[in-house]
C-alpha cells in the first residue's frame, strides 16, 4: 500500500496546521482543497487576501476550512520583527532588516512554524530553492545530534515491493552537494529517523557507491565506508534501532539475489528502504530518473536534521506532489507515541 494513504489515516486521528507561503498557487489552493475534505486540519495560507480569493474563485476551489493571513496586516508581525531580530543579532541583522525580511512570506512561514503557530511548513512552489530554504535553515533549530540539515525525497511504488511496503526514502537529494564522511554520517541517521517514524518499520540503511565492499582505496569509496562506520557507531551511542551497510551498490541494495552473487549479504542487501547517495549529483539525478522513467510518485524534498517539520518543494511539483509532501511533514509533527503507541528505542 502506498505511504500517502496510510498518513492520511494517521492524520484524520490527529489533524495539523500547514502553513504555505505561496497561498495562492493554483496547486497550493487544491492541495489545501484536499487538505480540509479529508479532514486532515487546517491550512494556513499567506498572501493578499484579495488575490487567493480571486485565484480559488477561478479554480471554483471552496476556501472555508482554511486561514488566511496578510503577513504585514497579521497581529504577530511586530512580534515576528523582535523574534528575528533577536535570533539573528548575532550575525548582525539589524531591526529595519528584520522588519523588511518578515514581509517575505517564506520568512513569515518559518516565524510562524518555530513559535508554534503552525506544525509544519511547505514553500518552494514558486519561488527558488535558495529563497524557499534560506529562512528555514536561518530560524529553525538543528536537533540536539544533528550538525548537518539535509533532505530526502520518498520515492513511492503502487506495485513494485521495495524498501518498505514500496517506499523508499533517499537521501540527499537537494542541500549538500559533496557531504563529508561526516556529514554523510548525519544524512543516514536523519533520514532513517524520519524513515522510521513513518512507517514504524526498522530503517536499513543502504550508504550507496558504484562498488560493493571492494578493497580499492579510491577517495569516494574511503568516505562511504568511513561514513557507513561512523553512522553504525552514532546509532549505537544513542540506542537507535537501525541496520546500516555499505559501501553498497544499488542494485545489490534493493535485489537479494544480486547481492548474493556478489557476496554481499547482510541484513540491508536486497533489502533496503534508506538510499543514502555518496553526493548531490547521484540523489538528485537517480530520485528524478526514477520518477520520471518509472512512473515512482516522488515526494519532497524533505528537510532533516531540523527541531520542526518542513519541505522545499519543486516549482515543477504538481498538486498530488504537493499534498503528499504536506502529508509527509504533518506526520512528522505527530507525537510517534500517538501514532504507534509505546516505541521501542
Amino acid at each position: 500500500m502506498p505511504i500517502v494513504p496510510k498518513l492520511i489515516e494517521k492524520l484524520q486521528r490527529h489533524p495539523k496546521r500547514i502553513v504555505f507561503p505561496e497561498g495562492g498557487d493554483p496547486r497550493i489552493l487544491q492541495a489545501a482543497r484536499q487538505w480540509v475534505t479529508r479532514r486532515m486540519g487546517a491550512p494556513i495560507l499567506l498572501g493578499d487576501r484579495a488575490a487567493i480569493k480571486a485565484a480559488a474563485a477561478q479554480l471554483d476551489i471552496n476556501l472555508q476550512g482554511m486561514r488566511i493571513i496578510e503577513p504585514e496586516r497579521s497581529e504577530d508581525f511586530e512580534a515576528f520583527v523582535a523574534h528575528l531580530e533577536q535570533i539573528r543579532r548575532i550575525k548582525g541583522l539589524k531591526l529595519a532588516e528584520a522588519r523588511d525580511a518578515v514581509k517575505n512570506v517564506n520568512y513569515f512561514a518559518t516565524l510562524m512554524l518555530v513559535t508554534g503557530q503552525a506544525d509544519a511548513l511547505i514553500s518552494g512552489a514558486t519561488s527558488s530553492a535558495s529563497s524557499a530554504l534560506r529562512p528555514i535553515f536561518q530560524i529553525v533549530p538543528r536537533l540536539n545530534h544533528v550538525e548537518t540539515a539535509s533532505s530526502l525525497m520518498v520515492l513511492d511504488f503502487d506495485e513494485k515491493k521495495v524498501g518498505s511496503d514500496g517506499s523508499l526514502f533517499l537521501a540527499d537529494c537537494a542541500v549538500i552537494p559533496d557531504p563529508t564522511a561526516e556529514q554523510l554520517c548525519d544524512i543516514a541517521i536523519s533520514t532513517a529517523t524520519i524513515a522510521r517514524h513513518l512507517t514504524n518499520e526498522i530503517p536499513r540503511v543502504a550508504m550507496l557507491s558504484y562498488a560493493s565492499k571492494s578493497l580499492s582505496n579510491q577517495p569516494s569509496l574511503v568516505k562511504v565506508r568511513q561514513a557507513t562506520e561512523l553512522a553504525r557507531a552514532k546509532a549505537r551511542a544513542a540506542g537507535l534501532e537501525i541496520e546500516i551497510d555499505g559501501e553498497l551498490q544499488v542494485d545489490a541494495a534493493l535485489d537479494a539475489a544480486v547481492a548474493a552473487n556478489k557476496g554481499v549479504t547482510s541484513s540491508v542487501t536486497g533489502r533496503a528502504n534508506v538510499l543514502i547517495f555518496p553526493d548531490l549529483n547521484s540523489g538528485n539525478i537517480a530520485f528524478k530518473l526514477v520518477h520520471h522513467l518509472a512512473g515512482a510518485n516522488a515526494y519532497g524534498q524533505i528537510l532533516t536534521g531540523l527541531s520542526k517539520p518542513a519541505a522545499e518543494i519543486s516549482r515543477g511539483a504538481s498538486a498530488h506532489d504537493v499534498f503528499g509532501a504536506a502529508a509527509i511533514v504533518g506526520c512528522q509533527a505527530i507525537d510517534q507515541r500517538l501514532l504507534y503507541g509505546t516505541v521501542r528505542a
